[in-house]
């Protein structure tokens, strides 16, 4: 399914909407009200724009703070991530650029995506015209699938790891090189998919196209990557769970480790991404109003957090990176502590002509 087979529509993109009405775009759909801007300029067809139910204000208050909360949590704690990951060497493996991947689409997504939805929001309606409707549809979507993906593929290469009849080499780059590029390009061919709180894909157009497109979306990009992820873990927790039946050198405290990290991966796939999925289902097949706009974007609210939450799951649950930001933060605590002492006790000052007071 290419991105131009698609069918998009934006129902309310506000006083900007109508006077691009007679130009072909592609089409992208809005969750938020119109603005009164928009009531002077002529109407367009009712058949060409959905108008979804309006939330109340407190209700785009509420959607605002969830967006402002995720996007702030997402910024630091990627950023925290590709930060160690460039400070330290030790760090820079073939699987952890992986990670590195997974961090970097999910920084751009609180960058480019998550402060336009909040302003949405805080406003009630979209501030950014069509053209930034459509622009924000696609990166959305490219970084989200991108994330989909490069979970798929972390998960298949930690277990090619551990499977392998002989030593991986920690120096080969090749084939997780690879792997993220499928990653980026699968998510370019599959095009965009709107997260629902702003500018989303237009679910409720019944078109063949339309309906194929969303089928290959539920498919390939949520159904293909958790069937790679359930198939690759539960092989690898098999085979740890044999080798420490066999032998005592793999005790039973990393199995329960791995163990838990394989439910937590699992279970905050299906509750960040499983309820977009089915919502989106429900809009494409379903009767037109069967979503309430609170049910419309809770799901959306889910698959965003989804940025916020990878880093805690993938990064600082590894044991390598653990002790690392461990170090790190351990460090720099020191060293400010060590840096206040130097200034109160009056062995660094900046002005030489303003004697610093010691402390009594």
């Amino acid at each position: 399914m290419i991105v131009s087979n698609v069918s998009l529509h934006c129902a309310h993109c506000f006083a900007t909407a109508a006077a691009e009405e007679h130009h072909q775009q592609p089409h992208l759909s809005s969750s938020v009200p119109p603005s009164s801007a928009s009531s002077s300029s002529s109407s367009p067809p009712a058949e060409a724009h959905h108008s979804p139910q309006s939330l109340s204000p407190t209700g785009h208050l509420v959607v605002a703070v969830c967006l402002g909360c995720i996007g702030t949590v997402a910024f630091l704690t990627n950023f925290l991530v590709l930060t160690l990951f460039c400070r330290y060497r030790a760090l820079r493996t073939p699987m952890n650029l992986l990670l590195v991947s997974i961090s970097f689409s999910d920084l751009l997504v609180s960058v480019l995506g998550t402060p336009f939805s909040f302003a949405a929001s805080v406003h009630g309606r979209w501030l950014i015209g069509r053209a930034g409707c459509v622009w924000y549809g696609f990166v959305n979507a490219c970084l989200g699938i991108v994330s989909l993906i490069s979970l798929a593929v972390l998960s298949y290469e930690r277990y090619n790891t551990i499977m392998a009849t002989t030593m991986a080499d920690g120096t080969d780059f090749r084939a997780v090189l690879g792997g993220i590029g499928f990653s980026w390009l699968y998510a370019v061919r599959y095009g965009p998919e709107g997260p629902g709180t702003t500018c989303s894909v237009d679910w409720k157009t019944q078109t063949v196209n339309n309906v194929s497109y969303i089928v290959c979306l539920f498919v390939f990009c949520l159904i293909l990557p958790f069937c790679v992820i359930l198939y690759s873990y539960g092989k690898l927790l098999r085979a740890i769970r044999q080798v420490s039946r066999m032998s005592s050198i793999v005790p039973r405290r990393r199995e329960q480790r791995v163990l838990l990290m394989v439910v937590t991966m699992v279970v905050c796939y299906l509750v960040c991404w499983l309820p977009y999925g089915v919502a989106a289902l429900l809009s494409a097949f379903g009767p037109r109003d069967l979503l309430t706009p609170t049910a419309s974007i809770t799901p959306s609210l889910l698959a965003k957090c989804s940025t916020a939450i990878n880093p805690f799951i993938y990064v600082f649950m590894n044991k390598q990176v653990g002790l690392t930001l461990f170090f790190y933060a351990g460090f720099y605590a020191i060293y400010l502590k060590t840096f206040s002492a130097w200034i109160l006790s009056g062995h660094i000052h900046t002005d030489p002509k303003v004697p610093l007071n010691r402390p009594n």
